[in-house]
């Protein structure tokens, strides 16, 4: 088990890690220019907006040890599996001699946004430094919220699924709402959840239907439980959208694109509620089903008792996880919807059925599984129950691609290329002024080779056909459809179409047909590369939103990160 953990987690998060230092200043930051000596607080994305907003009111106290010297807090976001792998890396080159103690790369406190994932860092922590006890304990660590794990559905269907005794199970066979439940219509299931190797809720969720499908809570399973009901959780994995990199951003794509692209969502409860602030005018409203057992998302303050977090700023930490408690702070949270991690803080207004959500909500609390069952989980989602992919890569290769933005592109390309996993194939398609066959690779060693020969071949050179290959791409993965899997196009490009045959709206009129209203489900992601005015957002942002898919600009020192975030969604 241990030696396929290590091949596992290569492939999945070495990738990663080299693009989620060089982006850390650039995604999910909050800065300031606080006085005094910096202390970092990297957390989960679920406490990205509280971490920010109770910055801001902390180091307006002009926070100081005892001994007069001044401190100020920062906050960075990124996925609980990014945090736990960033963490191991940076205490691996720490190891190595490669990091000293006093580099400024160590945050002074982590988060991660529930107790799974607290428990690998934990074991993967004490597999690097044995006996050390580098990870406080769960217990010694302070709450400072949470969240239960819930099912966010329309209200329409919500009625229904709340007399359904055990979704996950049910979700094993069922394909329809009326499946479920009889009075619900013969609409197909469409689930969405995030990616278990980079999102606490995707593992939490991963977590959840194994428990489900196997009739065993979680502290009770065993590595020989998930090899024997695998193949279960894939028929529940089969329903699946798309993945997600982050809950929030999930559970604003299923309000932005509606009941007939998911209609079921694994999410917290703070989504939900997002989900219905500011609702729009005949917008669709979202209620929480809490299932009779789930986890609580429990998000606590982890200060390393380790060299690199020197008694400084163990001081400062304790100055911070104090007022993170406070009323104050826990004001700040109850008012994202996340519930207090303190006791006597009031919830607030948000936590009333006006928001989809019950306040005295009931359930059992879900303890974590053993680190090497979560493990094996893990291992059998990226190679057995995950939905597979089949993802058009179209990249520009026009002549503004010349100088470094073309072998950034080629870097990049090759790390998600390395990063493909036996689930995932990939048609990759260059254009300029012409459109070129596609290349078809996927994560064997045989597919792999053939990417990096492709990527190695590109060429910088002629004019920018974007709307044609947006169209050809379109097409060739209609004609090639990969069934039970998710179907997509993804387009990389640095400058606005130039030498076409069709126009945006003939392309647009041209996706409508083969985007989710359609059988076809066929999503499309947009990337503007490079310096905006030299490609068109608003029209890749058309495409994408056409599709099920979003637009995101990217540059040199960016791309990779964006990529791999990307790549989490198939």
């Amino acid at each position: 088990m241990e030696n396929r953990l290590k091949t596992f987690v290569r492939v999945i998060s070495n990738s990663l890690v080299s693009a989620l230092l060089l982006a850390s200043c650039n995604s999910g930051t909050s800065s300031s220019n606080g006085r005094g000596f910096e202390v970092k607080l990297l957390v989960g994305s679920a406490l990205h907006h509280f971490c920010d907003e109770a910055a801001v009111q902390f180091n307006q106290t002009k926070p100081q040890l005892e001994n007069g010297d001044a401190f100020h807090m920062t906050c960075e976001a990124a996925g609980s599996g990014d945090v736990v792998e960033r963490t191991v890396d940076l205490a691996q080159q720490f190891q190595q001699g490669n990091l000293t103690a006093e580099a400024p790369d160590f945050p002074t406190i982590l988060s991660v946004d529930g107790e799974i994932y607290q428990n690998q860092l934990i074991y993967r922590m004490d597999q690097l430094y044995p006996g050390q006890n580098y990870i406080p304990a769960i217990a010694d660590a302070p709450l400072l919220a949470n969240s239960p794990m819930v099912f966010m559905v329309p209200s329409d269907l919500a009625s229904g699924l709340r007399n359904v005794d055990d979704l996950f199970a049910q979700l094993v066979t069922a394909k329809t709402h009326k499946d479920l439940d009889a009075s619900s219509p013969e609409q197909p299931i469409y689930y969405v959840h995030t990616a278990p190797t980079r999102s606490n809720s995707g593992l939490q969720t991963l977590v959840s239907q194994f428990s489900s499908v196997s009739g065993k809570r979680p502290e009770e399973l065993t590595v020989a439980d998930v090899q024997q009901h695998q193949t279960k959780v894939q028929e529940i994995q089969s329903k699946i959208t798309r993945y997600g990199k982050s809950t929030s951003t999930l559970a604003q794509s299923m309000v932005e694109n509606g009941p007939f692209w998911a209609s079921i969502g694994s999410v917290y409860e703070s989504s939900v509620i997002a989900a219905n602030t500011d609702l729009p005018p005949g917008g669709t409203r979202y209620e929480a089903i809490y299932p009779k057992s789930t986890f609580t998302s429990n998000m606590r303050g982890i200060v390393p008792n380790a060299p690199w977090v020197s008694d400084q700023e163990k001081a400062a930490a304790d100055q911070i996880l104090e007022y993170l408690q406070s009323p104050p702070a826990q004001q700040i949270a109850t008012n994202l919807g996340l519930r207090p991690g303190a006791p006597g803080v009031a919830l607030g207004t948000k936590f009333s059925p006006n928001f989809g959500v019950d306040p005295q909500a009931s359930y059992d609390s879900y303890r974590p599984p053993a680190p090497e069952v979560a493990e094996a989980m893990l291992t059998a989602w990226s190679q057995v129950a995950k939905k597979s992919s089949l993802v058009v890569v179209v990249v520009d290769t026009s002549g503004s691609m010349e100088g470094n933005k073309l072998p950034s592109v080629q870097n990049t390309l090759k790390t998600y290329v390395d990063a493909l996993g036996p689930k995932d194939q990939v048609a990759l398609i260059d254009f300029d002024s012409d459109i070129r066959q596609p290349v078809l690779a996927d994560g064997t060693p045989e597919g792999k080779s053939r990417g990096l020969q492709f990527i190695a071949g590109l060429r910088a050179d002629g004019g920018t056909r974007l709307y044609d290959s947006a169209l050809a791409a379109r097409n060739w993965l209609s004609a090639n459809l990969r069934q039970n899997a998710i179907n997509a196009v993804l387009i990389l490009t640095d400058g606005e179409d130039s030498e076409s045959g069709i126009s945006l709206d003939q392309l647009e009129q041209e996706l409508s047909r083969s985007g989710f209203s359609s059988d076809q489900r066929i999503a499309f992601f947009t990337v503007g590369y490079g310096k905006e005015g030299e490609f068109n957002p608003q029209a890749l942002e058309q495409i994408a939103q056409l599709n099920g898919g979003y637009y995101r600009k990217g540059d040199p020192a960016t791309i990779a990160q964006l990529m791999a975030d990307l790549q989490v969604e198939f």
